[in-house]
């Protein structure tokens, strides 16, 4: 009996070891495994942009930083530079208080930006390039006022200089806000580099 037992030995090994899948000569490369990758959008959410109107990017929260989406603000044809500033800058603004699409949201997007606010052109005493925002600069929060920060310094709503002056609607002092890249990576860290800007 033990001799049978030992004479099957070898048998049952060839038969495992049949059952495994062979080695092939032929390359398999079917790439990584497939994952979802955060603030990255497969293709433009046209339910976020418009045929008509001038191409802008604002600035949304992506994990912990500041990420660019295309968007469109209307502006009508003709209008005066000054005027253009401002209708531009609030086009933004409503643009940023939007409610992420489905795929931006299902991509990580999110925005602190409240909707209501309303911008304005500079005051008499103002410099030419200040905006006016209907909330203080200083009674929003870390990430809307880096958001609105680096979407208008971004913009024709600025000057071109990567930075941008806002105010407040009552008589505080004008400032001007930098979009600095530690704003972009880490915007609830503080509020954006500002200094203080002298009325004319």
């Amino acid at each position: 009996m033990n001799a049978r037992r030992l004479l099957a030995l070898p048998i049952l090994a060839a038969l495992l070891t049949g059952c495994g899948i062979r080695a092939t000569q032929v390359p398999t490369d079917f790439g990584a495994a497939p994952s979802r990758v955060p603030c990255s959008l497969t293709e433009p959410d046209l339910t976020t942009q418009s045929s008509h109107g001038v191409p802008v990017q604002v600035f949304l929260l992506c994990g912990s930083s500041l990420v660019t989406v295309d968007r469109s603000v209307r502006v009508p044809d003709g209008t005066a530079d000054a005027k253009r500033r401002v209708l531009v800058a609030q086009g933004l603004l409503d643009q940023l208080a939007q409610t992420p699409s489905a795929g931006e949201k299902n991509a990580g997007y999110t925005t602190y930006v409240r909707g209501g606010m309303a911008v304005t052109g500079p005051r008499p005493k103002d410099p030419e390039d200040a905006l006016r925002l209907s909330t203080a600069p200083d009674q929003l929060t870390p990430y809307a006022l880096a958001q609105i920060v680096c979407t208008f310094s971004d913009s024709a709503a600025a000057e071109g200089d990567g930075s941008v002056v806002l105010g407040g609607p009552g008589s505080g002092p004008l400032r001007r806000y930098e979009c600095t890249d530690e704003v972009r990576n880490r915007p609830g860290s503080r509020k954006p580099t500002s200094s203080e800007v002298t009325a004319g």
